[in-house]
């Protein structure tokens, strides 16, 4: 029987981004050095920023034009929910969410299913916009009528309406977050 002899002689690694930084972490995918700081953890473990960043890229699927598609879709279905929810009073509760989830499933159809970073962020903007452009339409006609006498409790369901679109919307689309 022979013995082998095992080199238990260690290099000292540097993160290849901070050269003065001792390591023992290496990206799972490249092999480079990485200290924590420059480390990502992913499902599978730690990658350089690098490598994460060139496999985001693979899922911005987007195309120019879902941007603004999304908006005005997400925008003028959040108009008609406010206008409907804007006369159901407490009820507003229960509609909301449910427009919510159908301005983001009518957003995903139109674009495809296409998806971008920052796709739901412009469809979320689209909901604040249509939604909120009944209350301001609203708003307008009390000063103007009214005389400038607002009642403020009269902004409380549309607010709601509002918020909760929006969030289910946001939510509901970022599904699979891309960072």
């Amino acid at each position: 029987m022979s013995q082998q002899t095992i080199d238990t002689t260690e290099t000292t690694l540097y993160c290849y981004n901070h050269p003065n930084r001792e390591t023992m972490l290496r990206c799972n995918r490249c092999g480079r050095p990485i200290c924590t700081a420059c480390a990502v953890l992913t499902p599978t473990g730690y990658r350089c920023k690098e490598c994460v960043r060139g496999q985001l890229k693979t899922f911005d699927t987007a195309q120019w034009f879902d941007y603004p598609l999304s908006f005005l879709v997400a925008g003028i279905i959040a108009y008609f929910g406010a206008v409907i929810a804007n006369s159901l009073g407490f009820f507003t509760i229960f509609i909301a969410p449910i427009i919510g989830v159908f301005i983001a499933e009518a957003v995903r159809w139109v674009v495809r299913k296409r998806r971008s970073k920052m796709l739901w962020r412009v469809a979320a903007a689209g909901v604040v916009v249509g939604g909120g452009l009944p209350v301001l339409l609203n708003l307008l006609i009390a000063l103007v009528v009214g005389g400038g006498n607002i009642p403020l409790f009269s902004l409380l369901w549309p607010a709601i309406y509002l918020f909760l679109a929006t969030s289910t919307a946001y939510y509901r689309m970022s599904g699979i977050q891309i960072r």
